[in-house]
Order: structure tokens, then sequence, then C-alpha cells
């Protein structure tokens, strides 16, 4: 890269304030598989969590820190000593570390929720800032609800944090309340008043997307002297969510024109996609099939017109390729007839790496799908495969389902359900077939379970397509999420339900507060 080059640095949230989405929980095998993830994306700075939140957030992190070596690993930290103490406990293991300390500064937040003036603010911030100085060299200060806080008073909170050791100044939009142009002159506002932003101290920006806005407002932070965004995969986050990792990335590669001191990444943009799909199976959230970038349709041509034109010339309804974001550009068909060589090599070009063992499991289910539609699209194999590899151990498993129902006639399930080498059998009516396997379940279970939220959707299209189903269960005032995939809703449903509960029995959910 040139001089005249200006690297953006990507601080990915997606395991701290992505994870705080109600029923996202993410156990500690799982933080590590998504951190790994980050890794191969090669994203700059991981915040893997919020270690005063539990004791079980301190040993994911930890778990993250042995594993993940070429990102910084930062933990988040309310201005108090206890919970810089738990940041430390948590990065020990971490090569590289960042402390992340926050504190309101809005005159709303400051009235109502912390009832301190400026003044005390301002204490706060520097003795506790002073105070992880003195166990990490690098700390990053954000100033929470920065966009409606006074402008004086926030250069005079950000110049007090720069004097008192902070490395990064962060400026977030906690509520999404900003305007593009709005936020972008308050980024040169604070350029221009505290001139090391930008240069000796990195400026950053973390926005919300309440309005919609997170990403327009973090790229007009960009051009206006900002050098670090805040930003998590798919978008996840608190209400709305954040500003998405892949469409900032991608606006930065696809529009270099629009940005005059050719600001660009080292993400490794071909990751983007199995970033997306891991994020979204392991959290429960499903991304909407038209969203940017990751969604199902967002390389898809329907209309007779736009496939003659791509056909022609790609670029024609094309701005990003899709190999350039990890997606074949084409779709293998495969069927019963197909052998195992056929299906190993598809397996590697989906970039799915199996053990021996691990194969002959998915080759079995593969064969067993095949059996049951015409084709068998790639979008099948990984829901296939990426269920098969969850680490959430089988505590409950499915032996047998038996559902009937018809117009007049009170919808029946039987389920049998194997722990260990025993199995378990009980029979239930319901509203409908799922409503009465679950029934049947919860008799099996004796376990208080509310189910708080179901969706499905279809994985590929046609009348024998794969259907995927998401469920959210209450538990203990927890909400934990489950998915499962069968060319039969009923099973689907039941699958998700037992992935559920699979995780509760795992006893790796932790609980967690909401900061910033």
């Amino acid at each position: 890269m040139s001089t005249n080059n200006r690297k953006i640095y990507i601080f990915d949230t997606t395991l701290r304030d992505g994870e705080q989405c109600p029923g996202a929980s993410l156990t500690p095998d799982e933080k590590v598989e998504v951190a790994k993830q980050l890794e191969r994306l090669n994203v700059d700075i991981i915040e893997a969590g919020f270690p005063a939140a539990s004791p079980g957030e301190i040993e994911a992190i930890q778990k993250v820190s042995k594993v993940v070596r070429t990102p910084i690993i930062c933990g988040l930290a309310r201005m108090v000593e206890k919970d810089i103490d738990a940041v430390r406990q948590a990065l020990r293991f971490a090569k590289r570390k960042r402390l992340h300390v926050f504190l309101a500064t809005s005159k709303i937040h400051r009235d109502f929720k912390l009832h301190k003036d400026t003044s005390e603010i301002l204490k706060l911030a520097v003795r506790n800032i002073r105070y992880g100085k003195k166990f990490f060299d690098d700390i990053e200060f954000s100033p929470e609800d920065a966009s409606r806080t006074e402008r004086d008073f926030l250069v005079e909170v950000v110049g007090a944090a720069v004097e008192a050791g902070a490395t990064t100044v962060n400026i977030p939009d906690t509520v999404g309340y900003a305007l593009p142009t709005e936020f972008g002159q308050l980024i040169a506002y604070l350029v221009e008043q505290i001139p090391a932003l930008g240069k000796t101290v990195n400026l950053s920006v973390h926005c919300h997307n309440d309005l919609g806005l997170a990403v327009a407002n973090s790229l007009s932070a960009i051009q206006n002297g900002a050098n670090q965004v805040e930003c998590t995969v798919n978008g996840i986050g608190e209400r709305a969510g954040n500003a998405a990792m892949e469409e900032i990335v991608m606006t930065l590669n696809t529009r270099k024109d629009n940005f005059s001191d050719n600001c660009y990444t080292d993400v490794k943009t071909k990751e983007i996609t199995k970033a997306s799909r891991l994020v979204s199976r392991l959290t429960g959230m499903v991304v909407q099939p038209n969203k940017a970038i990751v969604g199902r349709n967002a390389f898809s041509h329907e209309s007779g017109i736009h496939q003659d034109g791509i056909l022609k010339l790609r670029q024609t309804y094309e701005i990003i390729d899709p190999k350039d974001v990890g997606l074949s550009g084409s779709q293998l068909i495969l069927g019963k007839h197909s052998g195992r060589h056929a299906f190993r090599e598809r397996l590697e070009k989906l970039n799915f790496h199996l053990s021996v063992k691990q194969i002959d499991v998915a080759f079995k289910r593969f064969k067993d799908l095949a059996d049951q539609k015409k084709y068998v699209f790639d979008q099948d194999i990984e829901a296939l495969v990426e269920e098969q590899i969850s680490k959430i151990p089988e505590t409950w498993q499915l032996v047998y389902l038996n559902t009937s129902s018809g117009t007049k006639a009170k919808p029946k399930a039987e389920i049998h359900l194997k722990r260990q080498k025993k199995v378990y059998k009980a029979s239930s009516s319901g509203d409908g077939q799922v409503d009465a396997c679950y029934k049947a379940i919860e008799k099996i279970l004796k376990m208080k379970l509310k189910l708080v939220d179901y969706s499905i959707q279809s994985v590929t299209s046609g009348k024998d397509a794969v259907g995927e189903v998401n469920v959210k269960l209450l538990h203990q005032n927890r909400e934990v999420s489950g998915r499962g995939t069968s060319t039969d809703v009923i099973e689907a449903s039941v699958k998700a339900y037992l992935f559920a509960v699979n995780k509760i029995c795992s006893q790796q959910i932790r609980t967690k507060l909401a900061p910033v």
C-alpha cells in the first residue's frame, strides 16, 4: 500500500454486542468457533465479551484468547476497578490485548441513569483509565451516547481520556439517533478540536441501527477522519442491531472512488459468507433473504431481462462478484446416484474439512435426503453438514416420531426419545401437529419450557425443499435458540426443539449484562 492509502481497522463485536441479542447466547465452544472464523476473516480486533457479566463469560474469553492469536482480543468494562480486574483475568492468556472502558456522557444518561454531573464523569473517566493503564498498554475509551452529548463536554471528556492514556477513542451512536451528515460533522469537529484523533490516537465509531442508518453513519465517519469501525457479522446486536461488517467492508471495496484517501481494510472478503452462515446458525438469528451481501437473494436473478443481462455481462446487474464474498457462483446438483467421491469433493469446494468419520455420517445423511428429493443443492449439503458438526452434546435424541391430523380430528403425536441407553415414550394432542409434538416432548423432559418464537423457511426451492425451523425457548428467564432441518417440517420442528433443549442440558449458557 502506498503512503496515500489509509487503513480502516475492523473492530468486530459480534461476540459482545452481537451476543447481547435476546436468545443469541453462545456457549464457550461456540464463541471459539466464531472467533476462529473472525481470525480467518482477518479482522483487526475481536471484542470477545463483557467479563464482569459472569464467571462463564471470563472462561469463554480465556478459551478464545488461547486459540486466536493474530487479532487483538478485547474485553469490555464499566468505569469501575472490579470490571477492569475482570478484563485482566479474562485476557491473561491473550497474545495481544485491549481494555475497552465506557462511561455515559450525554445529559439524559447523566441525569437519569448515573445521577452524576460533568465534573464527576470526568473524574471517573480519568481515574479508571489511569488504573487500567497500570495493566494495559492498549486502552479504548467510549463516551456512551456520544452523539447526544453536548459537543463542548464531549471534547472535554475525550481530551481528558487521551491525556490519561487512552490509545483509542470510540464515538458511539448508542441509540442510532444520528443522521449521516450530522454524525460525519461530529467526527470532523472532534478531529479539528483534538488533532491527535485519527493520528497518534485511533478514532473509532460504534453505530446502532435503530433508524437503519448504522452503516451509513459509519461510512460518513470514515469520510471525516475515523480510522476504526465497530461492527458485527450480519449486523446483529442490541435492539435493531449494529453496523453490518460485511456491508462496510464491501462498500469500501466497491466504492473506492468515493473515499479520497483510498481507504481499505485487511479483511479477507472470501470468508464473509462462511462467517455469516456460522453466526446465523449458532445464534439462531436468521438472515433476511434480501439482506445486502449475505442474504439468500443478494446474488439471485429470476427476471428474464436480468438473466439475459447477466449472461451477456455479469456487471450489468451485479456490482460485486459473488466469488469475492465466498460464494461459488453456481449450484451443484447432486442426487441419489452420486457417489462418495463426488460428495467429498463438493464438501471440499464448500470449504468443509471433515474427518473420515464425519464424512461417513454426512454421506449417509446425504443419501437419506437424496431418496426424499430429486436434486440436492449446495444449500442442502451445507444445512445437513452444519447441523451435524454442532458442538452441542445430544443429551436427548429423537428415535421415533409419528403424527396424525385431519379436518375433524384433533392432531396427535407420539414421540420416542433416547437418553444414554434408555428410551422414553410419550403421546399428546395439541392445536396442531407441531404443538402436539412439543407437548409430548415436555411430558418426557418434565422441564418448564415456553416457546417464545417459531419460524420456518425453505433452504432450497421446490416442493421437496429442505425446511429449516428456528425456535426460541424460555427457560428460567433465559431465551435459548434451536435449529433443525429436514424435508419433513414436523421432523425439522422437533429437531429444532431438541437442539435448544440440548443446549440447556449442556449447562453452558451464561448470564450476561447489557451495557453500551
